[in-house]
């Protein structure tokens, strides 16, 4: 069964490849120049979306093909060199070009998800019985497509988490002049307003003891965004420990629903030679 369909792994590989550095298939250094061949870096992409999408362990992806520690080494390899996150802002920049980010209309919000390893980024989860969670800070824009997050413990409250997410707005380049962040109750307070103002936004927040739905505004786009992230079910049950590999599979899950966002956006407005026959 694959991971992902063909129309979508496909141009995720192309971009994704492109990224990577040339490496010979022995190396050269080696005094006998026979050792075993360095494994194709498309076997290991192949295993790192199986791992993020059903959450297999390392050593149960792996298999005569490609051995855990291969997983892992170029794992650590692909990020030092950065690959997850120029990978995830290149797949920004072309649905930003094709269909175009609503960046007019942000959302933020906060989700709790399962840490059973604990880690650097892991902490008492309230929802779990103290067991250990993770909590990300999630930002979309108006259609939902992930602009940033921000990892903590699962103890971590929503409010303090949103000037560091707003923070990730720096990186989207020259944004409009006018722009609404939309938050739930947990950000009701004068501080979330004072920041709101500091940073030149305007803030539509729903208010504490009222019912969610009278004001729920453009909010409902980041929730569709988590439960999309939380499909990957590396990413809604993680056993990472490092904060920097959680990182790069929450980069590697947003670009896949970056990606498959714009093909079925631009399926009835674009032609290409690899264009679904159906719509996604």
């Amino acid at each position: 069964m694959p991971v992902l369909p063909s129309w979508l792994a496909e141009p995720l590989w192309d971009q994704f490849s492109a990224l990577l550095p040339e490496r010979p298939v022995y190396h050269p250094d080696h005094p006998l120049r026979c050792h075993r061949p360095r494994i194709n870096d498309r076997i290991v992409f192949d295993k790192r979306l199986q791992v993020l999408r059903f959450g297999c362990s390392y050593e149960a992806i792996a298999d005569t093909t490609c051995s855990a520690s291969t997983i892992r080494d170029r794992r650590d390899e692909w990020i030092r060199l950065g690959i997850f996150s120029r990978f995830k802002q290149i797949a920004l920049d072309a649905y930003d070009r094709i269909v175009g980010l609503v960046l007019d209309q942000i959302a933020v919000d906060g989700s709790i998800t399962k840490a059973p390893g604990g880690g650097e980024v892991a902490g008492r989860s309230p929802v779990d019985r103290s067991k250990q969670g993770l909590k990300r800070s999630g930002m979309t824009d108006g259609y939902g497509i992930p602009l940033g997050r921000v990892l903590a413990g699962a103890n971590c409250h929503d409010s303090p988490l949103l000037a560091p997410t707003l923070d990730r707005l720096s990186d989207l380049g020259p944004l409009s002049e006018d722009i609404t962040v939309h938050l739930d109750a947990g950000y009701d307070s004068n501080r979330t307003r004072v920041l709101l103002d500091e940073c030149g936004l305007h803030g539509w927040i729903a208010h504490k003891g009222e019912k969610a739905p009278i004001q729920a505004s453009e909010r409902w786009h980041v929730e569709r965004t988590h439960a999309w992230q939380n499909a990957f079910s590396r990413l809604a049950r993680c056993f990472e420990r490092r904060a920097v590999v959680i990182d790069a599979f929450f980069g590697l899950a947003e670009t896949i629903i970056t990606v498959r966002s714009l093909i079925r956006r631009a399926w009835t407005t674009h032609r290409w030679q690899t264009r679904p026959r159906r719509r996604p």
